[in-house]
């Protein structure tokens, strides 16, 4: 049997980065936040205080995933033997819907707001607003998503989701906001009240799916079912090599946990094998870890081999 576990004690490069670029979010995203809520409760608007409160609720859970990229980058103890990836999937699912509850939460009172006849609001001050925020937070996304090509890591990509959900909705109250600006002095002034409450009511409607989508993906992780994808190549790369080796039988137990990728195999060789030595099996685990890739300290990979196949 070989198990090819995690890396060394060593907290990886790529790992110390992600919780650097974390951190600078969570400053970042308190900035947004406090000047969300200032400039809402100034001006009368709602939707800028949701604003203000999305990015508060970011700042809490970015903070979350800083703690899970520390778990990671943690030597694995005995109590915890398979690392803390199944964290992160946790993190996700929590994040996930925290923000559905808000986005909900919110959608009811522009309702309501419309329901009670809408609000006046300071357009100069939303915006001032809507224009710096919206900038700085495209700013920040692009640059976020630029880094995590290297890192390639599901809680930076959750923060840059959540960066451009900030720049989107920033700009979509921009938008509202010069429109009703236009509005001053028509015949259609008197809609101006509804602005407000309505733009909040279409984003949160259009916000809703991401951190959905977030979550049913964390709850497949945290279920331990297996991607399609992965499956089918770990059932092609075996089946070539029962042609290649003639092996009798195999089978493959697969996962993803976060960013850790588990994968199980047992081979039964058949008897022309038997005296064949370690070197020559682990050619062969070297075949196969080749072939499935992803060679990190993240990947898990056990491969045995037997001639008895009750151990499949």
């Amino acid at each position: 049997m070989t198990t090819i576990p995690p890396g060394d004690n060593a907290v990886p490069s790529d790992t110390a980065i992600e919780q650097k670029v974390l951190k600078r979010s969570i400053l970042c995203t308190f900035f947004i936040a406090s000047a969300g809520i200032i400039v809402g409760l100034i001006c009368g608007s709602i939707s800028i205080i949701f604003d203000g409160m999305f990015s508060i609720l970011d700042a809490g859970m970015c903070s979350l995933s800083l703690l899970v990229s520390r778990l990671l980058g943690q030597p694995h103890s005995r109590r915890f033997q398979f690392g803390f990836w199944h964290v992160e999937p946790m993190v996700l699912a929590f994040n996930g819907c925290l923000l559905v509850i808000l986005c909900l939460y919110a959608f009811v009172n522009a309702i309501k707001g419309i329901i009670d006849g809408g609000r006046e609001l300071e357009l100069g001050w939303a915006i001032a607003y809507a224009i710096t925020i919206s900038t700085f937070c495209f700013a920040l996304y692009f640059t976020q998503r630029r880094l995590n090509k290297k890192i390639k890591s599901e809680l930076i990509a959750l923060d840059t989701k959540s960066w451009l959900m900030s720049a989107c909705i920033s700009s979509a109250l921009l938008f509202a906001f010069i429109l009703s600006w236009l509005m001053e002095g028509t015949r259609y002034e008197y809609l101006n009240v509804y602005t407000d409450p309505f733009a909040l009511a279409v984003l949160t409607l259009l916000l809703i799916p991401v951190p959905v989508k977030t979550i049913l993906s964390a709850v497949r992780e945290i279920l331990q079912m297996t991607p399609d994808s992965l499956d089918d190549k770990i059932e092609s790369i075996m089946a070539k090599l029962t042609l290649e080796y003639g092996f009798l039988d195999y089978s493959n137990y697969a996962t993803r946990i976060g960013r850790g990728l588990f994968v199980e195999i047992q081979i039964v060789i058949p008897q022309t094998m038997e005296n064949n030595g370690v070197k020559a099996f682990d050619r062969i685990r070297d075949k196969i870890a080749h072939a499935i890739g992803e060679d990190s300290p993240h990947r898990w990979l056990t491969i045995t081999f037997t001639q008895d196949p009750k151990w499949l």
